[in-house]
């Protein structure tokens, strides 16, 4: 089915209004994922998407999708069903089994309710099907954005290590963490991806906020790590962060 590509230019032309298409003074743009194999249609959401000023990576396989929603963060993904390799749908599942919360909005040129309702129990967040119009493409990404900022998590737990986001302090057992700004924010993207590897160039983009590493970034990384892992770990059995030698860094459980 055709897709109405030339409006999805002219709508990254004009741009959006929306409070969520223009992020406030200071406020990070939405990240967003576009999985789509056919590469003229993924171009063209694209480039209607960073129109209406959202930052946009792109995916051509179930694989590559996988891949970039466990090694990057995501505020959403448009994730199409019909892919080489792994379907959509096995990809949306297999994200879903990990706990991973991202607001998902499918995309398909089926139309069944059987395969709305094979997609919703998935874990999709939304359906739309093609061929579909810019403007309600895009009203449902904001709608999505919106749902995700208002659940957003306020509460981080791993094991005994406690952190509220909305007063910014943290415990572990009884122990309240005198934590700098960068340490909180620090840990509080570690709990948030907690479990998984963390490489330096994730935390050089996502929280020192620079596009490129280099190497005096990486000290001040480490010794950052350094101090936070004092301030959590010390004085208790269980130690929670630890260092990937020549990967980066991991939150999880383990003795001694």
């Amino acid at each position: 089915m055709a897709i109405p590509l030339e409006q999805v230019r002219k709508t990254a032309e004009t741009r959006s209004s929306s409070s969520l298409a223009a992020p406030k003074q200071g406020q990070a743009p939405p990240r967003v994922l576009i999985v789509e194999d056919e590469r003229k249609v993924a171009k063209a959401i694209k480039e209607g998407l960073e129109g209406n000023s959202y930052l946009v990576r792109l995916a051509h396989t179930g694989e590559d999708a996988f891949f970039l929603v466990n090694s990057e963060h995501f505020d959403l993904v448009v994730l199409d069903v019909m892919l080489p390799g792994r379907s959509g749908i096995e990809v949306l599942s297999a994200i879903r089994k990990q706990g991973q919360k991202t607001p998902v909005l499918l995309l398909t040129a089926r139309d069944s309710i059987e395969d709305r309702v094979l997609g919703l129990d998935a874990g999709a967040d939304d359906y739309l099907v093609k061929p579909w119009a810019c403007p309600e493409l895009l009203a449902r990404v904001r709608a999505l954005l919106r749902r995700g900022t208002a659940e957003a998590v306020t509460a981080l737990r791993r094991q005994d290590l406690e952190m509220d986001v909305v007063s910014r302090s943290a415990k572990r057992g009884k122990r309240m963490i005198d934590l700098t700004t960068r340490e909180f924010e620090l840990l509080q993207y570690l709990l948030r991806h907690q479990g998984q590897v963390v490489s330096r160039e994730m935390l050089a983009r996502d929280v020192w906020k620079e596009e490129t590493r280099h190497s005096p970034l990486d000290n001040v990384i480490d010794v950052h790590m350094v101090r936070l892992r004092r301030k959590i770990d010390e004085g208790f059995a269980t130690k929670l962060l630890r260092t990937v030698r020549g990967v980066g860094f991991v939150l999880k459980a383990e003795a001694g």
